[in-house]
C-alpha cells in the first residue's frame, strides 16, 4: 500500500511550492517511493477526521498502513530512512545530515516564521515596523552564518541530503525578497535545489493539485 500524503486542496501559495507538503513530496521523489495524495479543503482542517491525522489541524500528514505521521521534518526523516539517497550511509555523516535537518526547521525557519507573523497578522500594530526591523536583523544574522558555512560548497555537508532539502525549502519562504537577495551564496544554493529533477517533479505535482482546485 502506498503512503497517503494529505495536502492543501487549495494552497494559499497558489501552487508555488511553498506549502508544507512540498518538502515531503520532494523527499518521496528523491528516494523514488510512490505515494498517493489526499487534498484537504481548508474548512476540513479542524474537523475530527483530519484531527485524527494531525491533532493541530494542519498539513502535511502521511498515512502508511497503521502508521500516521505529521510535521514535515519528521515525515522527511521517515522517508529518508526508508529510502536511499537522502541520508549518508556513514554514521557520522548521517548524524550531521540530521543535524542540518533540525537546523533548517528550527534555527533558520523560526525567525522567518516570525517575519510572516508580523507581515500578515501584526501589520496594523503601531510597533509593527520596529518589530519587523528587529526580526529582519535576526534573519540577516542567521543567513550570514549559513552563507559563511556554505562558502564555495555546493551543499551543506558533502553530498546532497535531507538537510539540504529542508534548508532549501525553508529559504524559499523568502524567495524573491530583498532579504534573501542580500546573500548570493544562499540564492545560488536555493537554485541548485530547484534544479534537481526530483524537486521539479514535486513542484509539478503540487501545482497540479492547485490547478485542479481552481477548475473545480
Amino acid at each position: 500500500m502506498k503512503p497517503i500524503l494529505s495536502v492543501f486542496a487549495d494552497s494559499p501559495d497558489q501552487g508555488q511550492g511553498q506549502a508544507r507538503d512540498m518538502p515531503v513530496r520532494w523527499a518521496f521523489e528523491e528516494v523514488g517511493l510512490p505515494y498517493d495524495v489526499r487534498p484537504v479543503p481548508w474548512k476540513q482542517f479542524k474537523e475530527p477526521a483530519h484531527r485524527a491525522r494531525n491533532p493541530f489541524g494542519q498539513i502535511p500528514t502521511i498515512e502508511e498502513g497503521k502508521l500516521t505521521l505529521f510535521e514535515s521534518g519528521a515525515i522527511v526523516l521517515h522517508i529518508a530512512e526508508a529510502g536511499e539517497g537522502l541520508l549518508p550511509r556513514d554514521a557520522e555523516a548521517r548524524a550531521r545530515a540530521i543535524t542540518w535537518m533540525f537546523a533548517a526547521v528550527t534555527t533558520i525557519q523560526m525567525p522567518i516564521v516570525d517575519r510572516e507573523v508580523v507581515e500578515y497578522l501584526e501589520g496594523e500594530k503601531p510597533w509593527a515596523h520596529e518589530r519587523m526591523a528587529m526580526v529582519d536583523d535576526r534573519i540577516r544574522g542567521r543567513f550570514g552564518e549559513l552563507a559563511a558555512h556554505l562558502g564555495g560548497g555546493e551543499w551543506l555537508d558533502g553530498d546532497f541530503s535531507a538537510g539540504d532539502l529542508l534548508m532549501v525549502t525553508v529559504l524559499r519562504r523568502l524567495e524573491g525578497s530583498d532579504l534573501l537577495s542580500e546573500f548570493p551564496t544562499l540564492c545560488a544554493f536555493v537554485e541548485r535545489g530547484k534544479d534537481r529533477p526530483a524537486f521539479k517533479r514535486a513542484f509539478a505535482g503540487q501545482k497540479a493539485v492547485f490547478e485542479a482546485s481552481v477548475k473545480a
